[in-house]
């Protein structure tokens, strides 16, 4: 085969790949809600509640992509919807919890 024909499968092979990726890929949203001097019990199990719509949390709409990760000194919080992650975020803000902001 030609170095031509080669370079060609290459190229086809990277436009196949890029529409690929741009058919499956989607903007993800991030927050850190830190823990602070406050005892924390059960709200990982809280947000899972939540986000399968077994909770409802005032003035947040209900996050069916949220992710939920803990650290020792907080949460880790995904989603692809950023304005129900920004509400989310401001819930926690009013009841005494400092949080990073969606990056």
């Amino acid at each position: 085969m030609s170095k031509n024909g080669s370079d060609k499968r290459v190229l086809m092979t990277k436009r196949v790949a890029e529409r690929w990726l741009r058919a499956v890929s989607f903007p993800e949203y991030r927050i850190r809600v830190l823990y602070g001097a406050r005892e924390i019990r059960n709200l990982t199990n809280l947000l899972y509640s939540f986000r399968d719509g077994k909770v409802a949390m005032k003035e947040v709409p209900r996050i069916a992509d949220l992710g939920v990760k803990t650290n020792f000194d907080g949460l880790e919080l995904w989603s692809k919807d950023r304005e129900g992650l920004k509400s989310l975020g401001e819930w926690f803000e009013k009841r005494g919890f400092e949080t990073t902001g969606i990056w």
